[in-house]
């Protein structure tokens, strides 16, 4: 970290969080919007420019195609969020209004076992209120001739608060708005946490200046990076950094409608990106990688994403890589799904941890409810429960099948 440390301003806060990018900016900012908390708040950050985490290696896409019914409804308030953004930031004349990319998840089937579960994925999303539709190969077609549709058999899909948004705009204001609430963001890095004699409370966090902050709540937002802050409270969590990557393509032969960010059964996905094209992928060989590696494997544009693409959409055989680069998941490798609230012995330890490429889309209801779980001691405005840590170490898996 090559920024100068910054000093907290006092030695005591009501809430820390450990890490300040989507999500501690996120909770901070629900916490101090709630005229309910009058409390004090620290946002630590290792690296204020935000260079290498999750957030700034996003594609902001968001979907309702999920298989859990609390997943759809987390997302379906980020949909909401999103398009009420300035009124949620009182209507600031300042404040931007994003727009939500409607083209939609299309997930592609290749067997009749898949097709089936895309189907009763889509009867848990229709009974949301989500707009998605199961489609056969005829339909696909009808909709979108580009696609090769040889050994697909059906697709989900919904048009409907679906497909990709601005999500720097969020992060920037909650940043902003939550400073001028009195949020207090530093250039530092906890590292180490001091917990009372029974270990039922963290008492206090060590900065890497020296500073020993004492703090009322700690929270993990710390991304990739989690079990590194929960092993300072000496608690283990089931999350690692996996390396996922984004390209940026442009076609010699753009398609004459919008794509819709297509799964590919190869497991390469594909959208509209303005007059671009945006692909991702994982790679093949899926293992934890270092936090700080962000090393470009080039052949897995070669190898697996081009071709993938070009098969699919024949059109797409004349394409040029405009843009590419790695990001990290936050893999939970237990379930796929986040990790959420208190800490079944640390009581003032909370878990906003995981969410293994869902993040960004999930943050405006996440925060929302980790904010209220510090303010009301619950979760008021969705139930967000099944996320809760208590399964981490029941070894319970709450598993989310649509996963990218």
């Amino acid at each position: 970290m090559s920024q100068a440390l910054e000093a907290p301003k006092n030695s005591s806060y009501d809430v820390v969080l450990v890490g300040g990018a989507m999500y501690g900016s996120s909770v901070s900012w629900w916490l101090a919007d709630n005229p309910d908390f009058d409390g004090s708040i620290l946002v630590v950050e290792r690296d204020p420019t935000y260079e290498f985490c999750s957030t700034s290696h996003t594609n902001s896409c968001i979907r309702q195609q999920f298989s859990n019914e609390i997943n759809v409804r987390v997302s379906q308030f980020g949909a909401e969020f999103v398009k009420n953004f300035r009124e949620y930031m009182g209507n600031d004349p300042r404040v931007p209004q994003p727009l939500i990319h409607s083209y939609g998840y299309m997930y592609l089937a290749d067997n009749e076992e898949f097709a089936g579960i895309l189907k009763e994925n889509q009867k848990i999303q229709a009974a949301c209120g989500a707009g998605t539709k199961h489609m056969s190969k005829d339909e696909i077609a009808a909709a979108y001739p580009f696609y090769n549709l040889d050994g697909i058999v059906g697709a989900n899909h919904n048009l409907v608060d679906e497909g990709y948004f601005d999500g720097a705009t969020l992060f920037d204001w909650w940043k902003r708005s939550g400073r001028e609430k009195g949020v207090e963001f530093i250039a530092n890095e906890v590292v180490g946490m001091t917990r009372n004699a029974t270990g039922t409370q963290v008492e206090s966090v060590t900065l890497k200046s020296g500073e020993i902050v004492a703090c009322g709540t700690v929270v993990n937002t710390s991304g990739p990076r989690a079990v590194l802050t929960a092993r300072m409270a000496g608690i283990e969590i089931p999350v690692e950094p996996r390396k996922r990557y984004t390209f940026v393509f442009s076609a010699e032969k753009p398609l004459d409608r919008d794509l819709p960010l297509t799964i590919d059964p190869s497991g390469v996905h594909m959208r509209s990106d303005g007059q671009y094209y945006l692909g991702g992928c994982p790679p093949d060989d899926d293992p934890a990688v270092d936090y700080d590696d962000f090393v470009e494997d080039h052949s897995i544009w070669e190898d697996k994403a081009w071709p993938a693409i070009a098969n699919r959409i024949p059109q797409f055989e004349a394409i040029k890589l405009i843009n590419s680069w790695p990001g990290h998941y936050a893999f939970n490798t237990l379930d796929q799904n986040a990790i959420l609230g208190r800490h079944t012995k640390v009581e003032n330890f909370i878990f906003v941890n995981g969410f293994s490429g869902h993040g960004f889309q999930q943050s405006p209801a996440m925060g929302r409810g980790i904010s209220e779980l510090i303010i009301y001691g619950e979760y008021r405005s969705l139930d967000l429960t099944p996320f809760n840590y208590g399964r981490i170490e029941r070894n319970e898996a709450f598993v989310e099948k649509a996963v990218i």
